[in-house]
Formats: structure tokens, sequence, C-alpha cells
């Protein structure tokens, strides 16, 4: 029986993570409707293998490597088809994807250390602008300041979260 704690913190990764297999699974596959399909497969598999999980680890490798025998078996199922990668390619594309994803992933963290340790007034306007959406126009508005003056707050706030990523990920790795 799957513990509902770990079925919830399963479902919760599972859901946010989604578009970073999906474009795992494509980057090997090439194909939107294969990839959907491997995807599926993929999911009912992870869903399959919850108690295998373990929770103190990271789920994005785990999840990678289920992804890439489900694209290898879709390889095997539909060899004929001249538009599929031959499975060692696969292997060898695969460690380069992973790769990148985990990098992704500690600029991911990174950053959101970074935020957190804005001044309150920095942090809400990059919010305001790139959480939000929100116009520079409508940003000064509300701040009332000029456009200039915002454009120039937010571009030194950016070059201050690059040095801060920058920063931390020269430093320990993130796990």
């Amino acid at each position: 029986m799957k513990d509902s704690g770990n079925t919830e913190s399963f479902v919760r990764q599972l859901t946010e993570n989604q578009p970073r297999l999906y474009g795992y699974v494509y980057s090997l596959i090439g194909d939107h409707n294969k990839a959907s399909d491997v995807l599926l497969e993929t999911n009912l598999t992870l869903w399959r293998k919850l108690d295998q999980f373990e929770h103190d680890k990271p789920f994005l490798p785990w999840a990678f490597s289920i992804a890439r025998f489900q694209v290898m078996a879709s390889i095997r199922d539909q060899g004929r088809d001249r538009m599929l990668l031959d499975p060692e390619l696969v292997d060898l594309l695969s460690g380069e994807v992973e790769r990148g994803a985990e990098r992704l992933e500690n600029v991911r963290l990174s950053l959101r250390e970074c935020l957190q340790s804005l001044a309150p007034k920095n942090r809400q306007l990059i919010e305001h602008r790139y959480f939000r959406g929100l116009p520079i126009g409508k940003i000064a508005e509300t701040a009332e300041r000029s456009v200039s003056a915002i454009k120039t707050s937010i571009m030194r706030i950016r070059r201050e979260l690059a040095k801060c990523v920058e920063r931390k990920l020269e430093g320990p790795s993130i796990s």
C-alpha cells in the first residue's frame, strides 16, 4: 500500500517535472506525437514503480532513467521507422540531456536562493516584472517612479542575481 504522504510528494514532483520529462523524451525522439506517447508510458511506469522511489533522493534523475528505458522500448517496438534513433545514440544523447537538466536544476535552485536574499523592494520589482508579467510602465506608475528608473533598477537587480547564481554554482554543489 502506498503511503499517502509519499504519494502526494510523488504526484507533486511528477506534475512539476512534466515539462522537463517531455523535453527530455522529445530531445531523444524528435517527434511530438511519439514523445507524448512515450511520456504517457513513462508516467504510468513511474506510478507503478512509486514504491521503488527513494523520497530522500532527487526525483528527476530517477524519472529520466525510466524515461530513457521507455524511449528505448519505443525505438525497439518501432524499429523499422527510419526517423527513430539507434539505441546507442539514445544512450549517448540521454547522458548529455541529463547533465544539462541537472545543471539547469542547479541554476534554478541557486536563483531561488538568490531571489530570497534580495532586499524586499528589489524582490518585489522582479516579481512584478517576471512572475506577474506586468509592463514596466505599470510598475513605474504603481511605484511612482519613472520608467527609466525602473528599467535601470531591474537591470541592476538582474546583474546582482546573475553574480549571485554564478557564485553559488562555483561553490559546493546543491543537493
